[in-house]
């Protein structure tokens, strides 16, 4: 087998299609071994993973945790508000900190963008980015791509909707790249005021009306609505967002009947996503939780532990 062409993950603008099936299909496996009465293998027995997070998270923190524990690596997950970071220490004295610790692997999310890229400037071992400002979440459009794939049995030539707050969203961004790969008509929908000024710039179309832009989708990708800037000059109110951009049960019509409703959580109940919706049978939010693991299972493997061999898919001892 090649070695994986990549060291690090910083953005998904730097994989090809053919990395992106690679990590796919190695994540298949991997998603297996989750499903197992005993849910780990000796593939990273030896190697350090460290859990960096200067941002609150759950699902992406937990599921790197769950990825390298379940390949049998030690990890570490480092509390920043607990860290010598909240005592003054800059990110490059953290860096050569981590560096002389010889870890294998570094999960990073930060608020900063390009966080991720100097962290890896600056340390020899594999740098992943779990989220770094407004920038990119590459392992969230890599998991929303796994979901989608085994949802609709490809990933090819579909029409993806995004709703929601894409001017802020990290995840927006990272998901066009991606998605554009496989030849997907991407689309945005939102408020102008949530829109960026150079959305064009990301080669999707671009909808401030909420049925335009559902028309005849395949996925719809919902957002997660930030209160905190909604209740500024964005937007009126959160009711008045609801009320023009809220996905539910009368609004989703104009998409196909077989659309499969997508989330990043955490969600707002509510506002940017009714409960039918988000619990119905057209979710596939539960199961993007579950892919997260998985491909997060296939990175670390990819780039730490591609020396054995993952295991087969469907194997179960």
């Amino acid at each position: 087998m090649e070695p994986f062409a990549h060291h690090s993950l910083l953005d998904v603008e730097g994989l090809t299609r053919v990395d992106v099936e690679r990590i796919l299909d190695t994540a298949e496996a991997f998603l297996q071994v989750s499903r197992r009465p005993v849910r780990k293998v000796p593939t990273l027995r030896g190697k350090t993973v460290i859990n960096l997070f200067y941002e609150a998270s759950t699902r992406t923190r937990t599921s790197f945790e769950l990825a390298g524990k379940r390949l049998s690596a030690d990890v570490i997950n480092m509390s920043v508000s607990a860290s010598s970071v909240k005592k003054g220490e800059t990110l490059q004295d953290t860096c050569r900190t981590l560096q002389a610790m010889h870890p294998d692997v570094i999960v990073i999310r930060h608020a900063s963008s390009g966080a991720p890229s100097y962290v890896a400037s600056k340390i020899g071992c594999s740098v992943i980015n779990a989220g770094d400002g407004m920038h990119a979440h590459p392992t969230q459009a890599l998991l929303d791509a796994f979901t989608i794939r085994r949802a609709k049995g490809t990933l090819d030539n579909l029409v993806v909707t995004i709703v929601g707050d894409i001017s802020h969203s990290r995840v927006a961004r990272s998901n066009a790249h991606l998605l554009k790969l496989f030849g997907c008509e991407v689309r945005v929908v939102g408020p102008r005021t949530l829109l960026p000024a150079a959305v064009d710039s990301l080669g999707v179309r671009v909808f401030d009306r909420l049925e335009d832009g559902l028309e005849g989708a395949d996925v719809v990708m919902v957002l997660r609505i930030q209160r905190e800037r909604l209740e500024g000059a964005l937007l009126p109110s959160l009711r008045e967002y609801s009320r023009t951009f809220g996905i539910g049960p009368k609004t989703i019509g104009p998409a196909k009947p077989d659309a499969i409703i997508m989330h990043p959580g955490p969600m707002n109940r509510g506002v940017e996503i009714e409960s039918l919706l988000a619990d119905g049978e057209r979710s596939v939010v539960l199961q993007q939780v579950e892919a997260g693991v998985a491909v997060r299972m296939a990175l670390l493997y990819l780039l730490a532990g591609e020396a054995t061999e993952p295991p087969a898919v469907g194997e179960v001892h």
